[in-house]
């Protein structure tokens, strides 16, 4: 069974770093992989997807500050975020699913998975 569970959030500075990790039991390098977040108020948006071949995409407002990928061999995903905004305050989710063979083209909508972590929350201060 799938299970996901994020770590790394946490308090930061305008301007600077975290990085957040998805330790995704019972997944494999077949599934679609993807962080998500969601500020109070506001609706669960993608942030950043990931494809069995390690293509990826972003949403425009992270995209050159924020970096995506995954360990196969380890079952982790990760998000490198830098230059830290904050407009990037939010609770951050990792989120699987697993389609028919391999996962073609990353997906960045929110009703292409099933399998959801906790979250990790992420705040950061001017």
């Amino acid at each position: 069974q799938v299970q996901l569970v994020e770590s790394g959030g946490g308090s930061a500075q305008s301007g600077g770093s975290l990085r957040l990790s998805c330790a995704a039991s019972g997944v494999d390098s077949r599934y679609c992989m993807g962080w998500f977040r969601q500020a109070p108020g506001k609706e669960r948006e993608g942030v950043a997807a990931i494809d069995s071949d390690d293509t990826t995409t972003y949403t425009d407002s992270v995209k050159g500050r924020f970096t995506i990928s995954r360990d196969n061999t380890r079952n982790t995903l990760y998000l490198q975020m830098n230059i830290l905004k904050p407009e990037d305050t939010a609770m951050y989710y990792c989120a699987a699913r697993r389609w028919s063979g391999v996962c073609r083209g990353p997906r960045l909508s929110r009703y292409d998975y099933d399998h959801w972590g906790q979250g990790t929350q992420v705040t950061v201060s001017s």
